[in-house]
């Protein structure tokens, strides 16, 4: 950027990069096109970046906070409120000669199906991300999108087996993106459920692709799609007012989205596997989808799981 204004976006139809909080009706930041200057760099990756630091501990009142939690996400979904909510919380480690362009090379290097990122604003902060979630891609009017839910550790060799937690939960996010798009698109086609990896974690995920309606925009696909249940839950509203009211924390760009915009290409990605740096600590932030199938106590592993990759990052 050529200056340190704040610019925000509404409608979708600039030109420029945009980074977006998990709250749809909160502020969309944008870096204009046109205030902005372009470089490339060709980075070299070396393999011994990477250590193991499973020594960070976690405070055992984070873990009974967040366990509490999910007893409360399961005691709405049992009265049928919800049929799924996405639960999150944060950990904060401090750090010590923290290097911007070493934590960015270490991202790249673990995550190389990954959108990798960093994001800095001076009147905001500092963000870095490794998201493997595409929100949308488009293309003139022709546009692609995922549904991307269910998690199990990567064991190499080991063959993958979901179980059906992770099968239904990866369903309701199909089947609401569908829902979402067909009022605003043709020519849909879902396409057939795969397991991707993701640094030391597999997903499963379905690509869904499509025709934007001529009279559909921007701005309609992206808050058709945005939240989507694989970040907030169903019902959207529901259970957007529960993460609000209970997380006792605020996601900000946390499971919002970033990337670019233009008058003929577009690409969005999810903000997951993402941190904020500030005062040096690191503050990453971690989640999962609560079901009625869903247990506490594996909830809460799966985000450890999570946060161990960003860990070993620092």
């Amino acid at each position: 950027m050529k200056n340190d204004n704040l610019y925000f976006t509404s409608r979708f139809t600039e030109n420029g990069f945009v980074f977006a909080p998990f709250n749809s009706d909160e502020k969309v930041i944008l870096f204009p096109k046109k205030n902005a200057d372009f470089t490339t760099e060709k980075l070299v990756l070396v393999d011994e970046f990477i250590e193991n630091n499973d020594f960070i501990n976690i405070k055992s009142s984070d873990k009974q906070n967040h366990l509490h939690l999910i007893e409360n996400a399961l005691d709405i979904i049992n009265k049928n409120e919800l049929k799924k909510v996405v639960i999150s919380r944060k950990e904060e480690v401090q750090i010590a000669n923290f290097d911007v362009l070493t934590t960015f090379k270490k991202l790249l290097q673990m995550y190389q199906n990954a959108f990798v990122y960093v994001w800095f604003h001076p009147k905001v902060g500092l963000w870095f991300g490794a998201t493997p979630e595409t929100l949308l891609q488009l293309s003139n009017q022709k546009f692609k999108t995922m549904s991307l839910a269910g998690t199990q550790l990567y064991v190499k060799n080991a063959k993958v087996v979901w179980k059906n937690k992770e099968l239904e939960e990866q369903q309701l996010v199909t089947d609401f993106i569908e829902n979402q798009l067909i009022p605003i698109a043709s020519n849909l086609q879902i396409n057939k459920t795969e397991t991707i990896k993701a640094g030391e974690l597999l997903h499963l995920r379905t690509k869904v692709e499509g025709v934007l309606n001529k009279n559909s925009s921007l701005h309609k696909l992206i808050r058709g799609l945005h939240p989507t249940p694989a970040v907030c839950g169903l019902p959207r509203d529901t259970a957007k007012s529960f993460i609000n009211l209970n997380e006792n924390y605020k996601r900000t760009y946390y499971t919002g989205f970033l990337g670019e915009i233009s008058d003929t290409i577009s690409e969005l990605y999810v903000n997951l596997r993402c941190m904020s740096i500030a005062d040096k600590k690191a503050t990453i932030y971690v989640g999962g989808g609560i079901t009625q199938e869903s247990t506490p106590k594996k909830e809460w592993e799966e985000t450890v799981s999570k946060s161990k990759t960003m860990k070993r990052i620092l």
